[in-house]
């Protein structure tokens, strides 16, 4: 049984060793392969409006008898074949945008919309299927610039909102030329807040003391660890209250119709209220908003896909 023990351990040492290996080389190759590739990710294109017409003669086919059926894909056959010569329909390019607190897509979004007036290629409009709580306003901020790219390059943006654009979302969505939502939808919430904890009293208890030093008066107004002052906190209040008057600003600037002081509360509406507001321009889910634009226009989905490194998977 000593002897089996002793077997069985030798064995997992070895095992472990190789492991280590394994994963060693994969990691060098990795690291090797993307100092290498200058070229991180690729845009891929999906065609919406054949996705579209896949799923309703599907429906079709299953509804139909099949006599009934093969009427049909020949009339569709032929309209397709007058469509090759006729004048082609005008693009429609979508894009998707979920938002996290540090808007970490807004990378993603920066390359889409590269694509989009890089291509030089005229579309009729783009539209951004967007899901946002807010977050980091300064990344935020960034986010709306992007967009606002392409309001100035004389192309229509619409922003479509099925669940949720508040705070740094709705920030990205005004800049917007339509907005529609969905009637549950949460809109709105024009305000800024910042917490922090602070552990200055309970490090005394343990007798630790904390030492900050700056140079500039208001270089750290609050601190988890140092003694706030009320200097401080006022000063931090303040910039609060600066930064949701550029909020504000950003606001009425690309929506001068809205009453910005009655709707820059923090608070966020729904449906009728959010239209009555002016915070959105029409209610309707996205599906709906594509299904219509599918029957006149070609509609093209865009998405940036970068490949992480296994370096990053395993992090």
């Amino acid at each position: 049984m000593e002897l089996l023990f002793s077997y069985l351990f030798f064995l997992l040492k070895v095992l472990t060793v190789l492991i280590a290996v394994v994963v060693g080389i994969v990691l060098i190759t990795s690291t090797a392969k993307q100092k290498k590739d200058t070229y991180k990710g690729k845009i891929i294109v999906k065609n919406l409006s054949e996705k579209l017409e896949e799923i309703s003669l599907g429906l079709k086919s299953s509804s139909m008898d099949p006599k009934s059926y093969k009427q049909l894909l020949k009339k569709q056959n032929k309209e397709k074949k007058k469509e090759i010569k006729q004048k082609p329909k005008d693009l429609i390019y979508v894009l998707d945008f979920k938002g996290d607190i540090q808007a970490s897509g807004v990378d993603k979004l920066k390359q889409e919309i590269n694509a989009i007036i890089a291509s030089e290629i005229k579309c009729k409009e783009v539209v951004l299927k967007l899901e946002s709580a807010g977050g980091s306003a300064y990344s935020y901020g960034l986010c709306a610039a992007e967009l606002k790219r392409l309001v100035e390059h004389k192309i229509s943006l619409t922003v479509c909102i099925d669940k949720l654009a508040a705070s740094g979302g709705y920030l990205m969505s005004c800049v917007a030329t339509k907005i529609v939502a969905a009637p549950w939808a949460l809109v709105g919430s024009i305000g800024v807040v910042a917490q922090l904890p602070n552990f200055n009293k309970f490090l005394k208890k343990l007798n630790i003391d904390i030492e900050l030093h700056t140079a500039g008066r208001y270089k750290r107004t609050l601190t988890t660890l140092g003694k706030n002052t009320q200097t401080g906190r006022q000063k931090f209040v303040s910039e609060l209250e600066e930064l949701h008057k550029v909020f504000k600003g950003f606001v009425k600037e690309n929506r001068p119709k809205i009453n910005v002081n009655k709707v820059a509360t923090g608070e966020v509406w729904q449906g009728d209220e959010a239209l009555k507001l002016g915070l959105i321009d029409d209610i309707g889910t996205s599906d709906d908003y594509l299904v219509k634009l599918s029957k006149k226009f070609k509609l093209i989905e865009i998405e940036y896909f970068e490949k992480k490194p296994i370096t990053a998977r395993f992090a």
